[in-house]
Order: structure tokens, then sequence, then C-alpha cells
């Protein structure tokens, strides 16, 4: 019994460790068709506990679709940077939103 019990606390811990790695995963994608002109959004006034993570333009297979910005919960020690796209040799490359 005190066996299984020893193994399952060890793959317990082996997953948690883990799971920051996974969680931090971001995104790229590159592409030769540029996004449209950022869209102007209106800023929400402040939220306490949230910061504003404005709209971007998202690439779906075969065209740019645009995503509203929206609140999230603060990440304390941590800074949200904004997804982006920028040009690179050529072609668009987009850096998925992400915290820092």
């Amino acid at each position: 019994m005190n066996m299984k019990i020893t193994v399952l606390c060890a793959a317990l811990g082996v997953g948690a460790s883990m799971s920051p790695g996974i969680s931090s995963a971001r995104a790229f994608v590159d592409i030769d068709v540029a996004p449209p002109a950022a869209r102007v959004e209106v800023a929400p006034a402040p939220r306490a506990g949230y910061i504003w993570a404005p709209g971007y333009w998202n690439w779906e297979g075969h065209r740019h679709v645009w995503v509203g910005g929206r609140w999230m919960h603060e990440r304390h020690g941590h800074h949200w940077v904004n997804d982006n796209w920028e040009q690179r040799n050529g072609h668009w490359h987009y850096d998925k939103g992400h915290w820092d």
C-alpha cells in the first residue's frame, strides 16, 4: 500500500512540475497576407483586479478575423504582452498575446 502512495505522489509531482511549461505555450503564425489596419476600440474605464487586452486580427485558415478586446484577471508580478503582427523576411508573423 505504501508503495502505491509513493508512486502516486511521485507522478503527481512530475505532472505539477510540467504544468507551468504547458500553460505558457505560445502560438505563432507566419503568412503572406498582411493584417488589415487595427480597429479603433475605446478601452473601458479601469476595473480593479483586471487588465484590458485590446482587440487584434486573428488568422483563421484563409482570412483575418477581428477579435474584440477583453477583460482579463490581473496576474501579479506579470504584465500582458498584446497580440502582435510584424513583418519578417517577407512574411507576416503573429505572436499570440501572453503574460510575461
